[in-house]
């Protein structure tokens, strides 16, 4: 796929996304977290060519949170987004300093680094005075969330497309969610990003995401359809045939036939409840 084709085909999919889940809305000041990887570099990419495009109006800043990692080249952004005539801020705060400290050698920084960045970024778009928090994950990045839950975390959930942040004052959204992870990797080649690699969490080896990646390519390789029926598959849920008995009433579940019949002078549910300590 050349360069025109496939920056058509990304428009198309980040369109749909944002179309969707009404991430962007007339007079929206987006915040776009650029973290010098190809993901960012192709959501900032995107945004840029529908805000030209769109029938509404939308403002465009771009932010990187400088997280102090040794070697960390602070020239190449700001020349790249200055050639871009991007609007940009650039946020200073050791995180890294923070992570090597508290998290035990050995042990994935993914987490606290997460944690660390997300209330730098959130506390950004405060002062900034931006509406919406556009991050770069992509559909592949969805679906290895919905694994790792599953395998690791025993709870069905992943990145949904739009979310509200804990303290309510933050929306968030990711216009990547239908493009899948080879598009932008090739899109990234033909653009000649200048990435900026990631050498603290990005450069631990045997992560659970690593695993979960790797299984996710393979399935592609043998079933390339395979990935998009799942992200389907998170836009068509039916509590009713899960076992979450607070999103489905199971227990007040009876036929026809049971509703007609008197109400039984003793609770089945606590009786049978208490047996539990008998197994």
């Amino acid at each position: 796929m050349n360069l025109k084709n496939l920056e058509k085909r990304l428009t198309y999919l980040t369109a749909n996304a944002i179309s969707d889940y009404r991430m962007i809305e007339d007079g929206d000041r987006v915040m776009v977290c650029l973290s010098g990887g190809k993901d960012s570099y192709a959501l900032l990419d995107m945004l840029l060519l529908l805000r030209d495009r769109a029938p509404v109006r939308f403002e465009l800043t771009a932010v990187n949170l400088d997280q102090k990692q040794p070697g960390w080249p602070e020239h190449v952004l700001p020349e790249y987004l200055e050639s871009r005539g991007v609007r940009y801020r650039i946020l200073e705060q050791d995180t890294y300093s923070v992570v090597k400290r508290v998290v035990p050698e050995g042990k994935t920084m993914c987490s606290l680094c997460s944690r660390l960045r997300r209330g730098a970024l959130y506390a950004a778009a405060t002062e900034l005075g931006m509406t919406k928090i556009a991050l770069g994950h992509h559909r592949d990045d969805l679906i290895a969330t919905l694994f790792l839950n599953m395998f690791y975390g025993g709870k069905l959930a992943t990145m949904p497309p739009k979310l509200r942040s804990n303290d309510g004052q933050h929306v968030v959204i990711r216009p990547l969610s239908y493009v899948p992870e080879r598009y932008l990797e090739r899109y990234a080649e033909l653009c000649d990003f200048p990435i900026i690699p990631c050498n603290l969490c990005g450069s631990q080896e045997n992560l659970k995401r690593a695993e979960i990646q790797r299984m996710l390519r393979q399935w592609e390789q043998d079933e390339p359809k395979r990935l998009n029926i799942i992200l389907r598959s998170l836009q068509n849920v039916r509590p009713s045939h899960l076992a979450d008995d607070s999103l489905y009433d199971f227990a007040g579940l009876v036929g026809e036939s049971a509703a007609d019949m008197p109400d039984p002078v003793t609770d089945e549910t606590d009786a049978f409840a208490s047996l539990r300590s008998g197994f």
